[in-house]
């Protein structure tokens, strides 16, 4: 049976190409049933109060960097919706006076205008973000050393795949290989650290780091593409799905879409696996009720389809989800 065309963008894939029983049965969710949902592997948390919300995630870093060692380097790759923890992290190695040496950070994404990463003097830069709300208001003498901190750059090539034992050259798409620049360096920086967990928001397309639906094209036209397809992915160049530029419009650039870069450079399903632990937060802030509830459904389940990118997560082995309980709302019709 043919899959469903999207009511989003119906050039893409996206969740509303699910079947109606699953997004129904999600819609259904109770809090209740969203905490019932944990399982081995997965764990849902709720948290009464933002501020215990945000200071638990801000804790993860602490976590983290409080176990490395010359020996033993650690880290966390860290996202830039939310980012209301960064302000609480710098203040937590501060005050703990943390010595941050052998500690790393793993950025998670930046845009990609022109084929290039952005500059850090871009109003939207998430480096610049992630240094001017905590790395620069850690003091100097705790800070991690610059080359510890891994910032996704110079992102000059379209798409390309990554099995397990190197680059291979399946197409995804229409695209293929153009120039690597400097992303390899990045890949390789995931290799002989631990990274003790990486942390992300969700968006409305339900997408972890700009892990986005792909386009309905080329191989791709009538099925998205399988799960262990998707799970190759590394680290690199997508197009972003309509809604996610929508979405960062609102969020981050006062509505004024064609503002907002159409591209971006992502950490990819094959770094996320080497995490040891994925901790997703959401405030409601970002996604919806119903988004919340749809992919807490799909990794509880284990029903992964990469229509819901975040629904991979079904097959990692170490995931969390992590709720403020009042903004998890309700899926009920409500005229404002």
């Amino acid at each position: 049976m043919a899959r469903k065309m999207s009511i989003l963008a119906p050039e893409w894939w996206d969740y509303t190409t699910l079947d109606d029983e699953l997004l129904n049965d999600a819609a259904k969710l109770t809090a209740d049933d969203m905490l019932g949902l944990s399982r081995e592997g997965f764990n849902v948390v709720f948290y009464d109060t933002l501020e215990d919300f945000y200071l638990a995630e801000a804790l993860e870093y602490i976590t983290a960097w409080k176990q490395a060692t010359a020996d033993n380097p650690a880290g966390i790759c860290g996202p830039i919706g939310p980012t209301e923890q960064l302000p609480l992290v710098a203040r937590l190695v501060n005050e703990l006076e943390l010595d941050l040496a052998n500690a790393h950070f793993w950025g998670m994404d930046e845009w990609v205008m022109d084929g290039k990463e952005v500059p850090e003097t871009h109003p939207l830069s998430f480096a610049r973000a992630d240094r001017e709300l905590c790395f620069d208001r850690i003091k100097p003498a705790l800070r991690m050393p610059e080359a510890n901190l891994h910032f996704p750059k110079e992102a000059r090539l379209r798409h390309y795949m990554m099995s397990w034992d190197g680059f291979s050259d399946s197409r995804i798409g229409e695209d293929v290989v153009e120039e690597v620049g400097g992303l390899p360096e990045y890949i390789r920086s995931w290799e002989g650290v631990r990274c003790v967990v990486m942390q992300g928001g969700q968006g409305d397309i339900k997408h972890w780091a700009f892990n986005d639906p792909f386009k309905r094209q080329g191989k791709y036209k009538d099925e998205p593409p399988k799960p262990e397809e998707y799970r190759r992915l590394t680290t690199r160049v997508v197009d972003l799905h309509p809604v996610t530029v929508m979405q960062n419009a609102r969020t981050s650039g006062g509505g004024v879409v064609t503002g907002v870069p159409t591209k971006a450079i992502t950490v990819g399903p094959v770094e996320t696996w080497k995490a040891e632990k994925v901790s997703i937060w959401q405030a409601g802030t970002h996604d919806n009720p119903f988004g919340m509830r749809l992919t807490t459904l799909m990794i509880g389940k284990q029903i992964a389809d990469s229509a819901v990118p975040m629904s991979l997560l079904a097959g990692h082995p170490n995931v969390q989800f992590n709720f403020y309980r009042p903004g998890i709302g309700t899926c009920e019709a409500e005229m404002h």
